[in-house]
């Protein structure tokens, strides 16, 4: 979506885990003001302050959560490996402690007695663990003051050609908000395919080597058979690691003839079909057309792939600030 530009920004807002800034952006259309962020990437951080602010710190949330000022929501997709089915589904358990960094968060709100607290993370984690890993989320922050909500939302019904299913949990404090009811955005009829969105320009290294293409499109070996899908007008979950190039039952590929008649010089070894540009994961992710590419192609891919689609979190953000308005409890103690 393109930046959406307000003038009386309300609730400041601290984001952690902040990537490239999916739900910051969406926010900040929104109305909420970012005032600190924090990534451990430094080539996140290097995106992030291209396009977002100036206000992101690189380093250990644990080592500068002392840094963080006051404020008034809360946001982060804190890390989703621990949880991912793409992973090793350790959960809290992670030998690198990226499980445990949910109780960073819960150490900050509980510090801040932060108002509102919106999390995201893969869809996998309300299954993890038989249902365990979340019921002990939703009991942690219930048990410090909030009304929690969780939905799985994808991005797909929300104007985004990308099939991304994701959870975020939308929770209230009640020294703040009266209880009621949060609704998350209602889905809307998806307008438009991944082929409206491809670039009209398309350099020759994005298309397949003929070599390559024999693995790419296989339909795998031994255990692992399925057959390869390409020029789909719903893209696949764009992943962290599709700088790797997956096989086609797994990554995104189109057949694209205007651009290898145009620009590609040596026929005989590549292929009419290429990957997806850099560019093209950044429209399938809702970041606006302004946005500049400040790191090589294997970085924005990672960091498309890690991201939250801005649509979504925009969407979920005015839902946010409808709750805010409707349930707020007066500083007299009034509802």
């Amino acid at each position: 979506m393109e930046r959406i530009k307000i003038k009386n920004k309300k609730y400041k807002l601290v984001s952690l885990f902040a990537g490239i800034g999916g739900i910051d952006l969406g926010f900040e259309f929104a109305g909420f003001d970012t005032i600190w962020a924090n990534d451990f990437d430094k080539w996140a951080c290097q995106t992030y302050r291209a396009n977002v602010s100036d206000c992101i710190v690189e380093g250990d949330i644990r080592l500068v959560k002392d840094q963080i000022p006051s404020h008034d929501i809360l946001v982060g997709g804190f890390p989703c490996q621990p949880f991912s089915t793409l992973g090793k589904l350790q959960g809290f358990d992670d030998e690198k402690n990226r499980g445990t960094l949910f109780f960073e968060i819960m150490d900050i709100i509980t510090k801040h007695d932060t108002k509102v607290v919106v999390l995201e993370n893969v869809k996998n984690l309300i299954n993890h663990d038989k249902g365990q890993t979340f019921a002990r989320i939703k009991k942690e922050l219930d048990e410090a003051g909030y009304d929690v909500n969780a939905e799985i939302l994808n991005s797909q019904d929300y104007g985004i050609p990308q099939r991304r299913n994701r959870v975020f949990i939308v929770a209230f404090n009640r020294k703040y908000y009266k209880t009621g009811k949060f609704e998350y955005p209602e889905k809307e009829e998806l307008k438009i395919t991944t082929q409206d969105l491809l670039d009209k320009v398309v350099e020759e290294k994005y298309f397949l080597t003929e070599k390559i293409s024999h693995t790419i499109l296989g339909k795998g070996t031994k255990g692992y058979i399925v057959n390869p899908t390409i020029d789909q007008p719903i893209s696949k979950t764009l992943t962290a690691t599709m700088h790797k190039m997956h096989r086609a039952s797994q990554d995104n590929y189109v057949t694209d003839i205007v651009n290898y008649e145009k620009y590609v010089e040596d026929k005989v070894k590549r292929i009419a079909i290429r990957k997806l540009t850099p560019n093209e994961c950044r429209k399938l992710q809702g970041f606006p057309s302004d946005w500049k590419q400040v790191v090589a192609d294997g970085q924005a891919y990672k960091q498309f792939g890690n991201a939250v689609t801005v649509d979504v979190a925009y969407k979920v953000a005015c839902q946010v600030k409808k709750y805010i308005k409707e349930n707020k409890i007066l500083p007299n103690g009034r509802e």
